[in-house]
């Protein structure tokens, strides 16, 4: 498995980092998508894309009320925790954003793909 055959899927809560993970891991040439796990109600949505390493990114409540004017109240909020529960459980990597730059949110999950392909017997992505 090459890192442009490992197919990697995002999902969090709203505002949690999902767009800028995904364009960061493919400009780096890895095959990475966002799921919108947290609007579905099929708890096992993010199985269908069959990814080989699942990243589940959290934020909290207030954090993502300052990265995005939302127009949804925390109930919503918490309803989309709720889905996200099975790809939680299931997630090859978590990573929570509140305090982190998009940077960083992306330096973390390329080291855990690292370390994966390491597990693996693979080379490295950079």
């Amino acid at each position: 498995m090459s890192r442009n055959k490992l197919k990697v899927l995002v999902v969090g809560v709203c505002a949690s980092g999902k767009t800028s993970l995904v364009e960061a891991l493919r400009a780096r040439g890895i095959d990475a998508h966002h799921a919108a796990q947290e609007h579905s109600n099929v708890p096992w949505m993010w199985k269908m894309s069959k990814p080989d390493f699942l990243i589940v990114l959290q934020a909290k409540y207030e954090t993502i009320k300052k990265r995005r004017d939302i127009p949804w109240n925390e109930k919503r909020y918490w309803l989309e925790v709720e889905r996200l529960r099975g790809a939680k459980e299931n997630a090859n990597l978590i990573i929570d954003t509140d305090n982190l730059t998009k940077e960083e949110v992306a330096e973390i999950a390329l080291n855990a793909l690292n370390n994966y392909f390491v597990t693996l017997g693979k080379e490295k992505l950079r």
